[in-house]
């Protein structure tokens, strides 16, 4: 159990990596563990989430620009 414990611990401690692609709505949702799809648009209207970009009448995330935005709100958090 101890074993099982330490191992979750350092997963949390160690740096996720984003894809190399771009990210969708729906990556977002699942990244983040958000109630649904409404609430990225929600972050894009009011302009609180991270930067996106249209291609067509897909809404599309570079990783680096979500990456900045959540290094962005952990900031704000600690400070």
């Amino acid at each position: 159990m101890a074993d099982r414990r330490l191992t979750v611990a350092g997963a949390a401690a160690a740096p996720r990596t984003l894809p190399s692609r771009y990210l969708t709505p729906d990556d977002l949702v699942e990244m983040f563990d958000l109630p649904s799809v409404e609430t990225v648009y929600q972050w894009r209207r009011k302009r609180t989430g991270p930067r996106g970009f249209r291609v067509g009448r897909h809404l599309r995330f570079d990783p680096e620009d979500v990456r900045a935005w959540v290094d962005a709100q952990r900031g704000g958090v600690a400070a």
